[in-house]
């Protein structure tokens, strides 16, 4: 991490303590009209940060007795073993972190033999989280800024 990166906050473990998610409203256009159409107001997350590698090595050596070598060591290690693991097609289970998996569109073609790598686009990482994130999400409060 480097010095003077305000981004990078130190995390704070809160287990009953939360704080709300703060929002912005945000207007937004139609897509695809001209001019944006009907214009209507939503709420936007806000973030209050961010929490880098180095950041979470901290937090996790805080509240256990490993050491910030053995758990940058494990951290960099799990990032390469789920790179090579959804490369290879594979949905990585983390427990009750919950689960990647690789997804992606397609252009639709007339006939199934049309069909081939080409049409593949947009290929992306799929998060789907475990029961305790799920119960936390489903618990937290919002604060309008």
């Amino acid at each position: 991490m480097k010095k003077g990166n305000r981004k990078n906050k130190s995390l704070t473990i809160k287990k009953y303590i939360k704080m709300p998610i703060k929002y912005k409203v945000i207007e937004r256009g139609q897509p695809g009209v001209k001019g944006g159409g009907d214009k209507k107001y939503y709420a936007s997350p806000n973030m209050s940060g961010e929490l880098s590698l180095e950041g979470l090595t901290k937090a996790i050596e805080k509240i256990s007795t490993v050491s910030g070598a053995d758990i940058r060591a494990v951290l960099y290690a799990l990032v390469d073993v789920m790179d090579s693991a959804l490369a290879e097609g594979q949905i990585v289970r983390l427990g009750e972190l919950g689960s990647l998996r690789t997804s992606f569109s397609s252009e639709g073609k007339a006939k199934a033999e049309e069909v081939n790598a080409t049409s593949i686009k947009n290929p992306k990482v799929i998060f789907t989280p475990g029961k305790n994130i799920k119960k936390t999400l489903a618990s937290l409060t919002y604060e309008k800024l």
